[in-house]
């Protein structure tokens, strides 16, 4: 089945009790067993069943298993937030003394966590571009992680998966990839290598801005060295499971990160029109940028604008992009523009263009970085991550080209 088709009629799409075309919400705390044996067996994992909403519900179960199918995984957990995932991935396999080495483009959420780790004995390797030039020089006998996203946020970097993998595979390292601004629409990370996704479902793949969540996605295939990762030791004879096994059974259940049902119906309803919403929005992110390209060249160099999308001819990374992406290039593209107050002007003067700190919406929105999700990142920081005091991150919706196309460059050519 191609893509969309999948999302409809995939084997989990198809196993929901009475003929439902979308999994009933069981919006319950706990469930009831006709014997004390009985509720025994499904606590300690000898039985299927459902105990406690904290630790498996009926329909975050049906969210995580679509998910799964689609990405082509062993196993899914769904969590609270995309932070709560992030944060979970990592921890299921680190302990006090451990590395991670991350690209520092990354969302400045996840940003802040690695600086929150280093309390707990944690330490992150940062790396200004996601490649094997940059990263081998940093592996040592403590590295236990590589991560970085597939396209940077906001600095729209793009990690050569196959490449990276390789390279953390031969040092018995494996390879966590947050996938929230690729979605599985644009690639599937298994297929080049990763071991874990991660995605932050409360944008592209709910896309209606209506529910927070977030999901890790297990590939099973890494070999995991007990020595090297002690905690899994308990779980090697579940073998390709082990991570997931673990994880379900362990941090993820004892945090109780847990994703409400009805969040999990929601993320179900918008993931099945997830193709259509990509083929529109990867549509309108690359016409929006080719025109404010062509706005920037027809300028002279004394009116300061630029903007980054990964397709463009202009970025670095448009060649993986077209090779690792198929042409396309995601949703997101950022705009240089002179000044923070021009910033401000820009995005206070666009009509159909809401000012919100969210990606992957069914509407255009747009953001300062600088100001609001970096306000707690050093200057240095900042730079690494590509945020700059007049960039304006644009998050693109499904409106028509047309009208967006006129709102950016009337706009933009009004104030620069």
């Amino acid at each position: 089945m191609e893509f969309s088709t999948k999302l409809l009629h995939g084997n989990e799409a198809k196993s929901y009790p009475n003929g439902a075309t979308l999994p009933p919400i069981s919006q319950v705390s706990a469930f009831a067993y006709e014997s004390s044996e009985a509720l025994e067996k499904v606590f300690q994992n000898r039985a299927p069943g459902f105990a406690y909403s904290r630790i498996g519900n009926p329909t975050v179960d049906a969210f995580e298993r679509r998910i799964c199918e689609l990405e082509g995984g062993v196993g899914a957990v769904a969590c609270s937030s995309g932070m709560a995932a992030v944060t979970l991935s990592l921890l299921n396999i680190l302990q006090a003394g451990d590395e991670v080495i991350a690209g520092s483009g990354l969302f400045g959420g996840t940003i802040d966590l690695f600086g929150d780790l280093e309390s707990f004995g944690i330490k992150t390797r940062f790396v200004r571009h996601m490649t094997v030039q940059e990263v081998k020089p940093l592996i040592n006998e403590r590295t236990r992680v590589i991560f970085g996203e597939v396209i940077g946020n906001p600095a729209l970097d793009v990690m050569d998966i196959r490449a990276v993998a390789e390279l953390a595979h031969a040092n018995g390292i494996p390879l966590i990839v947050d996938a929230t601004t690729a979605t599985p629409y644009l690639l599937h990370p298994f297929k080049y290598g990763a071991d874990i996704v991660v995605h932050s479902s409360s944008k592209y793949i709910n896309g209606g801005g209506n529910s927070i969540s977030g999901i890790i996605v297990d590939g099973g295939r890494f070999k995991w060295d007990a020595a090297r990762y002690p905690g899994m030791k308990n779980y090697s004879s579940y073998g390709p499971f082990a991570y997931t096994a673990k994880l379900r059974n362990g941090i993820w259940r004892n945090m109780g990160a847990c994703l409400a049902p009805t969040n999990a119906f929601l993320n179900v309803v918008g993931l099945e029109t997830l193709g259509l919403r990509m083929e529109r929005i990867c549509q309108n992110a690359r016409a929006l940028a080719e025109e404010i390209a062509r706005l920037a060249r027809r300028w002279d160099e004394r009116r300061d604008l630029s903007v980054n999308y990964p397709t463009l001819q202009e970025s670095p990374y448009h060649t993986l992009a077209e090779k690792q992406f198929g042409g396309k290039g995601g949703g997101i593209l950022t705009v240089r523009i002179g000044s923070k107050e021009k910033a401000y002007q820009v995005m206070d003067s666009l009509k159909y263009a809401k000012k919100a700190t969210n990606i992957g919406d069914v509407r255009t929105l747009v953001i300062h970085p600088a100001s609001t999700i970096y306000v707690h990142a050093s200057e240095e920081q900042k730079a690494a991550a590509g945020v700059y005091d007049d960039l304006i991150r644009v998050s693109v919706g499904i409106e028509d080209t047309k009208d967006l196309v006129e709102d950016f460059t009337n706009t933009i050519s009004a104030v620069v």
